[in-house]
């Protein structure tokens, strides 16, 4: 069976999914308004707020400020090649950001496959609590978000890895 429920925060309308287990849920996507690939809402997934009720209390003290680690449960997914990149990105602390350059070094993979990487990142059905936000260009810049790169700087800026712009 699959759940679902939506958070609002300051990313806009989240989108929770995930399978129930006895503590709660195990999440298998946190997805944002236009972002790519996003799953929708299947007719046969009910509509299960409480079963987010730890999920959602971690991401508002993170929006807070007052949380730098989720602790949640996750449903494995995806090749063994996109878990080991999704366990890496992982190990970016809070507040910091690497590149992909760097993560591929870290994760010996050869400069031929860094697109590869970039497309296992792209492919994170997890935004935001397995945070592939943190990895950018060699150059600083924001390459590709799933979630645009407008809320890949508001959470770098949020994390403190970003100075907020001055207008």
């Amino acid at each position: 069976m699959t759940v679902h429920t939506t958070v609002t925060g300051p990313l806009g309308e989240l989108l929770l999914v995930g399978e129930p287990t006895q503590q709660g849920v195990s999440l298998t996507s946190l997805s944002m308004p236009g972002q790519r690939n996003a799953p929708t809402v299947h007719s046969g997934w009910a509509h299960d707020p409480e079963r987010f009720s730890d999920v959602t209390r971690q991401l508002a003290a993170y929006f807070a400020g007052e949380l730098t680690t989720f602790d949640i449960e996750f449903t494995p997914s995806g090749t063994d090649f996109q878990q080991r990149v999704w366990h890496a990105l992982e190990d970016i602390p809070y507040g910091t950001s690497t590149t992909y350059g760097e993560l591929a070094e870290r994760l010996g993979i050869g400069r031929g496959r860094v697109q590869a990487l970039g497309a296992a990142i792209g492919a994170n059905p997890l935004l935001l609590v397995r945070p592939c936000h943190r990895v950018i260009g060699a150059d600083g810049s924001m390459r590709g978000y799933a979630g645009g790169v407008r809320r890949k700087v508001q959470l770098l800026t949020h994390e403190g890895a970003l100075q907020p712009a001055l207008i």
